[in-house]
């Protein structure tokens, strides 16, 4: 999996020191581990993890915007634990309903020893922060209208939606309520992975 990770970080052009790309294999291990008990992925394989977890995740690190930053629906912590990995300097809470899957995500903090993270378990529109986010990213998330109906309370004025997706979501863009504007769409080429990957970045208009 080192080399699997290597060589799928220098092909995207992310540059990630050894220690952070040893604790991202420690993460696909632990998650490994938990998900014979727990469920948290339908991916079985460790080496599918690679590209369909990983890589996937750190594709929209170009993209990310400012350093408060939260995973709406992270789930087992998808994109925000090899974000959070990739990122030290910034902030990121990663939100989930689920009492199994924030469980496992405080293992994971407490195994890599993870400073830059905050695991709330709540529902993205019950969730009241202290303070609002530069980023809400979501991934796997209901369609972008939903997302944001469910996720505006949380964004700052000047913040972004960051919305991974599979196919461009044309008729998803083309639905989303006059408060919000398209800043821009992103196809996102990710080695080991022939499907179609979109960040779709979206932002207040008023």
């Amino acid at each position: 999996m080192k080399i699997q990770l290597s060589n799928g970080l220098a092909a995207m052009q992310l540059s990630l020191p050894e220690a952070t790309q040893a604790a991202l294999i420690t993460y696909v291990e632990l998650l490994d581990k938990w998900n014979k008990a727990y469920n948290l992925t339908a991916i079985r394989d460790p080496k599918e993890m690679i590209p369909l977890h990983i890589l996937d995740s750190l594709a929209i690190s170009p993209y990310l915007y400012g350093s408060r930053l939260i995973d709406v629906g992270t789930g087992p912590g998808l994109p925000g634990i090899p974000l959070a990995l990739a990122h030290p300097d910034k902030q990121f809470v990663l939100l989930d309903s689920n009492g199994k899957k924030t469980r496992f995500l405080t293992q994971v903090q407490l195994t890599l020893g993870l400073k830059n993270i905050t695991i709330i378990q709540a529902r993205a529109e019950a969730y009241k922060p202290d303070q609002l986010f530069d980023s809400v990213i979501s991934r796997a998330f209901a369609s972008l209208t939903d997302m944001l109906k469910m996720t505006y309370h949380l964004c700052a004025p000047t913040g972004r939606f960051l919305a991974m997706k599979g196919q461009y979501p044309e008729s998803e863009i083309n639905s989303l309520p006059p408060d919000f504007k398209v800043e821009s769409v992103h196809a996102l080429t990710i080695p080991g992975i022939t499907a179609q990957r979109h960040l779709v970045v979206i932002e207040k208009s008023t």
